[in-house]
């Protein structure tokens, strides 16, 4: 019996078309792939992602969870020249754009070597300016912002990817990609318009399994994880990176 073929690998300006479009575009890991692969490649895919297995906890959930963790670091992107990783900072976000965990100051521990050295990272972020740069060639400077996250999930303790609910994060682009999934059920992406009404949804399931949005134009949120097996490990690993202009 034959094989249904994989999608067709979306070219650059097509993604940039549908983006701009429709404000948001998911992209299968077997065509984000080569993506990257043209923006630098994803030689050391194997340790970058084993970098998720040395995050720190969350320490700032407002609802008491226990159940994620993540590291973070800042970066300056011009529109030319070379990125520029930042002395560690905070990550803020104002109550209006976080209810549960905004309007303070939130210290994480930085990204290691591991994974800020890698040449995974620097194809990621190397790929983002270059889509987001072209949809808004107006930008001079972005601000980018990388998050590590760990959900975790366990029996009678479900994990809350999105605890502030269906939201939008204050930037102007974002990037959302899986690492990993491990023994985890649900997690399913909803997209929607400012006034609540879906858009679309999908589950990052596949390793680099990507989410692309336009933060002014659309919220979105990811529904709870639970274990598949109640008994074993249950995680779900994404990179969240942010641009948020500057100039």
């Amino acid at each position: 019996m034959d094989q249904a073929a994989p999608p067709p690998t979306p070219e650059l300006p097509l993604l940039q078309e549908r983006l701009a479009l429709e404000g948001h575009v998911f992209v299968q890991g077997v065509a984000m792939r080569p993506l990257l692969e043209l923006s630098g490649g994803l030689a050391d895919w194997e340790r970058f992602a084993a970098s998720w297995d040395d995050l720190a906890l969350d320490l700032h959930m407002a609802d008491g969870g226990r159940y994620r963790r993540r590291r973070h670091a800042v970066y300056i992107a011009p529109a030319d020249g070379p990125l520029e990783r930042q002395p560690h900072q905070p990550h803020y976000q104002s109550l209006d754009y976080n209810s549960l965990n905004g309007g303070i100051a939130r210290w994480f521990e930085p990204v290691l070597p591991q994974a800020a050295d890698s040449h995974c990272l620097r194809s990621l972020l190397e790929f983002c300016r270059e889509l987001f740069g072209k949809l808004s060639p107006e930008v001079a400077r972005w601000r980018v912002e990388m998050h590590q996250f760990r959900i975790e999930a366990r029996a009678g303790m479900a994990g809350q990817p999105t605890p502030e609910g269906v939201h939008r994060d204050g930037v102007d682009w974002v990037l959302g990609l899986l690492v990993r999934r491990h023994n985890i059920a649900s997690g399913v992406t909803t997209i929607h318009r400012p006034d609540g009404s879906p858009l679309g949804s999908f589950t990052l399931a596949a390793p680099c399994d990507a989410t692309l949005v336009d933060d002014n134009r659309v919220y979105h949120g990811v529904t709870a994880v639970e274990p598949l097996d109640p008994a074993q490990p249950a995680h779900r690993d994404v990179l969240v990176v942010t641009f948020k202009r500057e100039a």
